[in-house]
């Protein structure tokens, strides 16, 4: 009798349990159902929103405005500490003509350089413009006609703010542009174009383009992401140039010697050859060169968490290795406890050392992650890194090839680009959230 009384128990306890999760799945499919329609009318908000702003810029670019930032109203320049010295920083804001993104659909964002007395600018669709370095309530630059659009086209960048300009450099009176090239139908790469550097028609044409490029469906990883494009250039001698590359979310291409996807690459300004320097990056978006000390910084953005700051010394003598995507500090979007996850971390294992493995550690790494940006060099010891997710700058000492002094000043806005003018003892910075200049003056 007890044991028919047991199970009687144990089969109404299955058919109650069985009925209930029957329930939670149907709760949790209609859920799930409720997600997808709310995710798919953002989706096609945000493509509207996306396409407004772009036809606004390219209307911009067409008429030749000048790009005009005035000095913020009611805001005195802020007193910094910067390297135990006095400083002031600067806001400008940008009247809404830079209206598209790259992380935020609006406002709109650009890259800076510095040539002789002028600063330039490239907006993410292919404005380029030009300022003299002198500033009062506000800082205007002249538009310069360009064919930027017979490479990054507007077909292109109608697909969305994943694809844009990467970057600009001014170099031996050339002027490079990287940026995201559809090599083939739907194949993504960075790619370089350049012209001759002057101020009334710029005609691009092709410097460098990978021969590999990633499918943005139907890759062997299933995954594509093209803000993980990299794209900085840097000047290195008078006969190359350095350049990042991204891996675009298929993280075999960091470590196949093959690619040129994953890298540091030097390239010759002449021949257009290139070499490897280094491999082994996920997102490499900060970039510099110091001649006196023989060595390359790179910033890099980390998954989730694991953004580094890397050194690379001697940077010809060998071909160096940091390790991405079989090391990292940082842990694949989801974690090790998504089972989704799970034949991902059997390919890209992410193990938290890079030495045990031969490959070279960063000099500094972020867990969390602050989303770093550039990196710039202000004399032979100091440097000064940048965010977007922490909207802060980082100066810091390089001594014995350690970081020390590391500190951070806010700054308030998602930091993309920043520029070092020398002569004038300035930092330029482009902000995002608010399409603004900031100047950091030494006094």
């Amino acid at each position: 009798m007890k044991n028919k009384i047991i199970l009687l128990l144990l089969t109404v306890l299955f058919i109650t349990s069985t009925v209930t999760l029957y329930e939670t799945d149907k709760k949790y499919s209609h859920l799930k159902d409720q997600i997808k329609k709310k995710n798919a009318i953002m989706q096609n908000q945000a493509s509207f929103i996306n396409k407004k702003n772009l036809d606004h810029e390219i209307k911009i670019k067409k008429n030749k405005s000048n790009i005009d930032f005035k000095i913020v109203k009611d805001s005195s320049p802020k007193e910094i500490k910067l390297f135990n010295k006095n400083a002031k920083l600067i806001f400008f804001r940008n009247a809404n003509q830079l209206s598209r993104g790259i992380n935020n659909f609006f406002p709109g964002s650009a890259y800076l350089d510095i040539d002789k007395e002028n600063i330039f600018l490239a907006s993410t669709t292919g404005i380029i413009g030009y300022s003299k370095k002198i500033y009062n309530q506000e800082i205007i630059f002249k538009q310069i006609n360009n064919n930027i659009e017979n490479f990054l086209t507007i077909e292109s960048l109608k697909k969305g703010n994943w694809f844009s300009v990467k970057d600009i450099l001014v170099f031996n009176n050339k002027i490079y542009i990287s940026y995201t090239n559809e090599k083939n139908k739907n194949c993504w790469n960075t790619s370089i174009i350049h012209a001759n550097l002057n101020f009334d028609n710029l005609i691009f044409s092709t410097f460098f383009e990978p021969k590999n490029c990633v499918k943005a469906k139907g890759n062997i990883d299933n995954e594509f992401n093209a803000h993980q494009s990299g794209g900085k250039m840097f000047a290195y001698d008078d006969d190359s140039i350095i350049f990042s590359t991204g891996d675009f979310r298929l993280r075999s291409h960091a470590q196949d010697v093959e690619s040129a996807l994953g890298k540091i690459i030097n390239i010759n300004i002449k021949n257009k050859k290139y070499n490897i320097i280094s491999l082994g990056h996920r997102n490499p978006q900060g970039l510099l060169y110091s001649k006196e000390q023989d060595l390359i910084l790179t910033t890099e953005h980390g998954p989730y968490g694991g953004d580094e700051i890397n050194l690379n010394l001697n940077p010809l003598s060998e071909i160096k290795n940091f390790g991405w995507a079989i090391s990292s500090y940082g842990e694949h979007y989801g974690g090790k406890d998504n089972l989704e996850n799970k034949d991902k971390y059997l390919k890209y294992p992410l193990h938290k050392s890079h030495s045990n493995f031969g490959f070279i550690e960063p000099i500094k790494y972020f867990v969390p992650s602050i989303g770093i940006s550039e990196i710039i060099q202000i004399d032979k010891e100091k440097f000064i890194a940048s965010s977007l997710k922490d909207s802060s700058i980082y100066p810091f000492n390089l001594k014995n090839n350690k970081i020390k002094n590391f500190s951070k000043i806010p700054i308030n806005e998602r930091i993309r680009d920043m520029v070092y003018d020398k002569k004038n003892k300035e930092i330029f910075l482009f902000l995002e959230d608010f399409a603004s200049l900031a100047i950091i003056k030494f006094e």
